[in-house]
């Protein structure tokens, strides 16, 4: 049974390429990093791929280790179409740059069953580092960013190993000299990386794939927000020019739903299509002002951007909506930095209602929740569109309604169980049903989707918005006032606006009870708590200041030196940078020359032998050895015979015994005295022939 397995997977046809052996430990380097370059992808890539991968490169090091063979061009082809297929199976027709990232992850995988010489050592290495790059499209943190650089340092010292593999202590050489590289270059890249002009690219390619990502979404469902609420991913971060407002009143805008289609809220009017391209994230520059706000915000693939009410765009790549929303051009594809103010008195506010907004925003199902409507008719007809809201929330304030992230199942009719059945909701819940009883009532009404909250980041330089303070609210409009905001759950669990979901959610244990790994889960643990906000202030300045340092801020930068720098001058700067780096690189292989040449003293005594050597009429052949040389120097004269022979065998132990102290001070001059010997020797034997001609 073995020996079959072993031939099904060893298999080889006639046509198969003789292997040529890599040295193991380059290709171990090489297999490594390929490991490290797979980690940062293993949310994005499918699970059949990644184990594809691990058992492809497994397989190659089999093969090496000998205990089993690559594949002939058969085996070969069978398994690349199998796994091409299950890819397009798996794809379905959409063609993103996350799908073409992925086949190229695939690609790099199938490159192992063909990787026999040291020539596709090679090609995977260059493939690799390309890999290395893609991984920056998806993941520019920190930590990511760095396990890459070890991933690239693998691949260098796998480079150098391949190329001395008999050189002893290799792996340790090849770290240091890289050690040694790096550290060399750091001073460059940082100059570079702050001068070189950053000029917009000519096209740009969108990275929105299509998967989920978490984040609210254009619908609302009842259950959607308390599944969200169990997520402590981050949202956006937020610094402040001045002081953040007060926790009750940190309320960021989102999105406006304003349809109910059944059970499910929705927006009636859908982006458009839009023509493909990136988001620009480069908005937000130069001090903070009073007033102001900088939002870091995560990917979304959306296009709404989120803001605190009465606000207006300082930056220039988001744009406000009739709705006193914001938006993007395009979907935020990558962290996008913004900046708005937020004005003291109501931005946008209008003093009168058009009719096809007021259709709007009464629009209800024409049947469902009977008991809603009938509260909804009791209500109006006694009281006015003020007071009537003001009866709702005395309604939630004091009977006993409840906030929960375990709500239960709704039947049909849900908003009628809901107020007056179940009692038990999350604040999607209670938003929906309060703006339908206010449209049943004839109040405009809207439900507003976006966050409520935020934490303070490491020395409270900043907010941290997570995906668990998701919120759902309701903006009635009012005669004379315009769009007022209404918050059912401000009257029902209090806590949860005052200081956060995890106290409004305390008795009943359920705060980010699926994500045991979370930091946020373990608020009483103050340790991790600080740990994870130092991590997260390094993440923060990282993206700011690095990954989004871009064409703005940078000239916003420079417009801060002396002169105020312009593109000319940056110009100027990065070609002094770069030829000052390459006069000094320069100066330092010069100089580092000449101290090898001086610290080689043996080895000059040798070459003064051979040239020696060259004078008297024995020139030094290519390959011959030292006691080659002096014996073909005996033979042409005698008289330092000797002398010579001592001399070669004082070079070979030089350089070939391990016990003499390489390049000591004894050495080099027993060989320069014998040396200086020879060259008497035969100076004495040239006056000697001349004296005596009748020898000759």
């Amino acid at each position: 049974m073995r020996a079959w397995l072993t031939g099904r997977f060893s298999f080889r046809g006639a046509d198969a390429e003789p292997v040529q052996a890599i040295p193991a430990p380059a290709l171990l380097w090489l297999i490594a990093s390929f490991g490290l370059l797979l980690i940062p992808q293993w949310d994005r890539l499918p699970w059949w791929l990644i184990a594809a991968c691990v058992v492809l490169s497994a397989w190659r090091w089999l093969a090496q280790r000998g205990r089993v063979k690559l594949p002939g061009r058969l085996l070969r082809g069978g398994v690349m179409f199998a796994l091409i297929g299950v890819y397009v199976a798996t794809v379905q027709g959409r063609f993103t740059v996350d799908t073409a990232a992925s086949f190229f992850v695939l690609a790099v995988g199938l490159k192992w069953l063909e990787t026999r010489s040291n020539r596709d050592f090679y090609v995977l290495f260059f493939i690799q580092v390309y890999l290395a790059a893609v991984n920056f499209l998806f993941k520019q943190e920190i930590a990511w960013a760095l396990l890459t650089f070890v991933a690239i340092g693998c691949l260098m010292v796998g480079l150098q190993v391949l190329n001395a593999p008999d050189v002893p202590e290799s792996q340790s050489a090849g770290w240091n000299r890289l050690g040694g590289m790096v550290l060399k270059t750091v001073p460059v890249v940082i100059l570079l990386f702050v001068f070189f002009p950053r000029m917009a690219p000519l096209w740009s390619v969108p990275l929105v794939s299509g998967q989920a990502r978490s984040g609210i979404s254009d619908t609302m469902r009842p259950g959607d927000i308390s599944n969200l609420a169990q997520s402590s991913e981050r949202a956006f971060r937020v610094t402040f020019g001045d002081q953040p407002p007060p926790y009750p009143e940190r309320y960021w805008r989102g999105l406006i739903l304003d349809y109910l289609d059944g059970e499910t809220w929705r927006q009636r009017e859908a982006d458009g299509f839009r023509r493909p391209a990136r988001v620009n994230n480069d908005g937000g520059v130069g001090p903070l002002q009073s007033r102001e706000y900088d939002i870091l915000m995560e990917p979304t693939d959306q296009r709404w951007a989120f803001s605190l009410e009465n606000s207006v765009a300082v930056s220039d790549n988001v744009q406000a909506t009739p709705e006193r929303l914001f938006r993007f051009n395009r979907p935020a594809d990558s962290p996008v930095r913004y900046r708005l103010e937020q004005r003291s008195d109501e931005v946008g506010a209008s003093d009168v209602l058009n009719a096809a907004d007021e259709r709007r925003y009464l629009q209800l199902p024409a049947t469902g929740n009977p008991r809603a409507r009938a509260l909804a008719q009791h209500l109006a007809g006694d009281l006015a569109p003020v007071e009537l809201v003001g009866e709702l929330l005395r309604r939630f304030r004091q009977e006993a309604y409840f906030y929960t992230l375990r709500p239960p199942a709704m039947p049909e009719d849900g908003i009628d169980a809901l107020l007056f059945d179940e009692k038990r909701g999350f604040c999607a819940h209670y938003a929906g049903a309060a703006t339908f009883v206010f449209r049943a009532a004839g109040i405009p009404a809207r439900v507003v989707v976006g966050y409520q909250g935020g934490d303070a980041g490491a020395g409270g330089e900043y907010l941290i918005v997570r995906q668990y303070d998701a919120h759902a609210w309701v903006e009635v409009w009012l005669e004379g006032r315009g769009w007022v905001r209404v918050d059912p759950t401000a009257a029902i669990a209090p806590s949860r606006i005052e200081s956060g979901l995890r106290e409004a959610v305390a008795e009943e244990g359920s705060f980010l009870e699926n994500d045991l790994t979370s930091p946020q889960r373990y608020g009483d643990i103050a340790i991790l708590q600080w740990a994870s906000l130092q991590m997260d202030r390094i993440n923060y300045q990282w993206q700011r200041w690095v990954v989004g340092y871009q064409g703005q801020s940078q000239m916003d930068l420079m417009s801060r030196l002396p002169g105020g720098w312009g593109l000319r001058e940056l110009g100027y700067a990065t070609a002094g940078v770069i030829g000052a780096a390459l006069l000094i690189a320069g100066l330092v292989s010069a100089v580092s020359a000449r101290r090898g040449v001086r610290r080689d003293a043996f080895g000059r005594v040798v070459d003064s032998w051979h040239r020696l050597c060259a004078k008297t009429g024995v020139p030094v052949r290519s390959g011959e050895t030292p006691l080659a040389l002096a014996e073909r120097l005996s033979e042409a004269h005698p008289e330092v015979a000797a002398t010579a022979r001592v001399f070669a065998h004082a070079v070979n132990s030089h350089y070939y015994t391990t016990s003499a102290p390489e390049g000591s001070v004894y050495d080099v001059r027993r060989l320069s005295r014998l040396l200086n010997r020879m060259k008497r020797q035969l100076r004495r034997s040239r006056k000697s022939t001349f004296r005596n001609p009748e020898n000759d």
